[in-house]
């Protein structure tokens, strides 16, 4: 599984590297230190807190979440198949996409939960970019 430091879930939660780190002291999210003592967040649990952020993301004090030419990076939190289709959700800061898509694409991408993805908004489309 993927592991994400704390400068990464920070630019996939969309807040500053200093937001993430008070969270990860206050115990908000689960970390772990690599070999080289580096704290590092499992790429489950902090799909499992962005979701719990963008729930509850509106508070009025914080900047809105914004993003470049309609680039969404985000993690991946949950990921259903069908015979044929499947759906892919991605949190990004206080945004949820969804994007329905085939299953073959979901495999070739190799996406899961827990994986840092990109999602592009074009008109009515969603595409997953595997980063």
């Amino acid at each position: 599984m993927q592991s994400y430091t704390i400068g990464q879930a920070a630019r996939l939660l969309g807040v500053s590297p200093d937001t993430a780190r008070r969270w990860a002291d206050a115990g908000r999210v689960a970390t772990h230190r690599d070999d080289a003592g580096r704290r590092l967040i499992d790429g489950r649990d902090l799909a499992a807190f962005s979701v719990a952020v963008g729930q509850g993301a509106h508070a009025e004090d914080e900047e809105p979440y914004t993003s470049a030419r309609n680039a969404f990076p985000g993690i991946v939190t949950a990921v259903k198949l069908g015979d044929v289709a499947a759906q892919v959700e991605i949190q990004a800061g206080p945004h949820r996409l969804v994007s329905l898509l085939t299953r073959e694409a979901v495999e070739e991408l190799g996406l899961e939960v827990g994986m840092q993805a990109t999602a592009r908004v074009k008109s009515t489309s969603v595409h997953i970019d595997r980063t």
